[in-house]
């Protein structure tokens, strides 16, 4: 990832691609399905269907806890905004509304296989690194775009787990 120069207000967003061995109905068991996100992730630690729900669909809610070595540890609620199987699955951090990032796997159908990306984009609403912000407003473009790093990092590690899975 090269340097922006992005604050936290310009939204800012990462992206990482791959090309999975296997159908799209396949790779969309695997990335729509948030309690085994945990195992593909270093950063969140557990994920978990909310208010009743087993399953993605737009509006349901799910709970997820996190653990970040110079954050420490935090729960959130998402709320899934797109699920159309096959193609697309995101969720909102927070209030839909004013969501502090939204995560997004989109799913191509190519090449006999799956073009699998997984995208996220900061903001508008606060999150934990506003807090960083908040205390070192001198050094925002710098936060931010080593958490945009680290983001790039695990998205990347994510879709290798989740291409391995698919093409096993």
């Amino acid at each position: 990832m090269e340097w922006t120069g992005a604050r936290y207000a310009d939204q800012p967003t990462v992206e990482a691609t791959t090309w999975v061995a296997a159908p799209p109905g396949t790779v969309w068991a695997l990335v729509s399905d948030v309690t085994r996100m945990p195992e593909m992730s270093e950063e969140l630690q557990s994920a978990r269907w909310a208010e009743g729900a087993s399953g993605p669909a737009v509006g349901v809610r799910f709970i997820g806890r996190s653990r970040h070595e110079q954050f420490g540890e935090w729960e959130t609620t998402s709320t899934v905004v797109a699920c159309d199987p096959e193609r697309e699955f995101a969720w909102a951090v927070g209030d839909p509304a004013e969501p502090s990032a939204v995560w997004r796997f989109g799913l191509e159908p190519r090449d006999g296989g799956t073009a699998l990306s997984q995208r996220m984009r900061m903001g508008p609403g606060r999150s934990g690194l506003s807090f960083a912000i908040d205390a070192m407003p001198e050094k925002e473009q710098k936060i931010v775009f080593v958490r945009l790093r680290e983001f790039e990092r695990g998205m990347t590690a994510t879709l290798e787990h989740i291409r391995q899975r698919a093409e096993a």
